[in-house]
This record gives C-alpha cells, sequence and structure tokens, in this order.
C-alpha cells in the first residue's frame, strides 16, 4: 500500500500545524491532522473562482482579489473566466503555501496560474489586505474552512459584522463577494443581509458529482 508522503510543513501564526502530503498524484492540505483541501475534491474551489468572476467577466480592467491560495484552484476560475486585461489580487498569509505551489515539482498546483502576468501575489493576512488595497469588482474569500475556522482564529473575523463591513467598504458599487464554506451558514446569510447584501446561495458538490456539498454565499452589494 503506497503511503501518504509528506512533501512540506509549517506553522499558522496560531500554531496550527500545516502539512502539504501526496499520496498516488493526490495533494491534500491538512491542518493539525484534518482534511482542508485536496487536488481531487476541488469543485467548489474552481467554482468560487467562475461565480465570483461571472459579472465581470466582459469588463475591462476588472480587479478581484481572492482571499487564500489554497491548492490554486479559485485562482485558476478567476482566470480562465476574466478577461486579458484583469488584475487578480492573491492574499495568503503562509509563504510556504506560496512556494509549495510555485514547485514545478508538484504538478497539479498553480505554478502555471502564479506565473499569469494577471496575477498579484500579496503574502499577507487578507484581512489587512481588505484594509488597504482599494476597491475591488469581485472578492472571493476561501481563507479557511469557514465560520468553524480550522486554519487561524483570526479568519473567523471575515464571517463576523466588521468584517462584513470591511468586505462591503472594499467592493465598488454592484460589487460581489464570495464565501466558500464546508457547511450552509444561513446564521451567517442573515448577517449579510443586515449589513447591506443582497444574497444568494450556490451549493456544489466536492467532486463536482459526488462527494460532500460545498456552500457558496453570494452577496451583492447595493
Amino acid at each position: 500500500m503506497i503511503k501518504w508522503k509528506v512533501l512540506g510543513q509549517a506553522r499558522s501564526p496560531d500554531g496550527s500545524a500545516l502539512v502539504l502530503v501526496e499520496h498516488d498524484g493526490e495533494y491534500v492540505l491538512r491542518v493539525n491532522g484534518r482534511e482542508l483541501m485536496s487536488t481531487k475534491r476541488h469543485a467548489s474551489e474552481l467554482r468560487l473562482g467562475v461565480l465570483g468572476c461571472l459579472a465581470i467577466a466582459s469588463r475591462p480592467k476588472a480587479r478581484v482579489l481572492i482571499g487564500g491560495l489554497g491548492l490554486g484552484f479559485t485562482l485558476r476560475g478567476a482566470l480562465a473566466t476574466l478577461g486579458a486585461d484583469a488584475e487578480v489580487v492573491v492574499a495568503e498569509l503562509m509563504s510556504q503555501v506560496v512556494t509549495w505551489n510555485r514547485n514545478p515539482a508538484f504538478i497539479g498546483l498553480s505554478a502555471k496560474e502564479l506565473a499569469d502576468p494577471r496575477t498579484i501575489l500579496v503574502v499577507d493576512d487578507v484581512f489587512a489586505v481588505l484594509g488597504k488595497s482599494g476597491r475591488f469588482d469581485a472578492i472571493m474569500l476561501d481563507a479557511d474552512n469557514g465560520t468553524t475556522a480550522m486554519m487561524t482564529a483570526g479568519n473567523r473575523a471575515l464571517y463576523e459584522t466588521r468584517g462584513l463591513r470591511l468586505v462591503h467598504g472594499a467592493l465598488n458599487p454592484q460589487g460581489t463577494v464570495v464565501y466558500w464554506s464546508a457547511t450552509s451558514e444561513d446564521a451567517f446569510e442573515q448577517l449579510m443581509k443586515k449589513e447591506g447584501f443582497a444574497t444568494r446561495v450556490e451549493r456544489v458538490r466536492a467532486y463536482g458529482t459526488g462527494g460532500p456539498w460545498h456552500t457558496l454565499l453570494l452577496g451583492r452589494r447595493g
């Protein structure tokens, strides 16, 4: 039986253990021993990038922000949807995650997408980037596991009133934000509405046609 091979290890600011492992061509990011994301179960992450950019696909010089590089699938979806003059800012807190994705030996990760001239990588907390990087036409947030944060407790702020107000202020008029979550987020959707977002929910299976359901919660700034 082929064993999982450890390719890289890192510690988040709050001390969580982040590990990249590979088995028979599948790459998995684990946090404290729990799977955070996988190259086989990536349909919802890819859809996040597409859904966030659909409304601005033909807009000249569209500017979007992706919170969390992960294994690069949201970035891949956004680049495939946007025009040649778009700007895609990716905020990733962990420099080690960037290094892993850029490694050409790790086939299937996002070395190609990170080398795309439309991609602007910022190694920083997405919460900080939201507050200092101007306005965006779309924001896609997959910095953690949803309101039940796995990576860092600080990511939970993105799903609180202060985070929603920061996101609202960072969007252009009629701009959209899409949140990824591993679970349904009914209470969070109500909070989004309270903070001035028109919302809709899309549910996507992890494998595209099978596997657990993930939630994409889209909010449009009114």
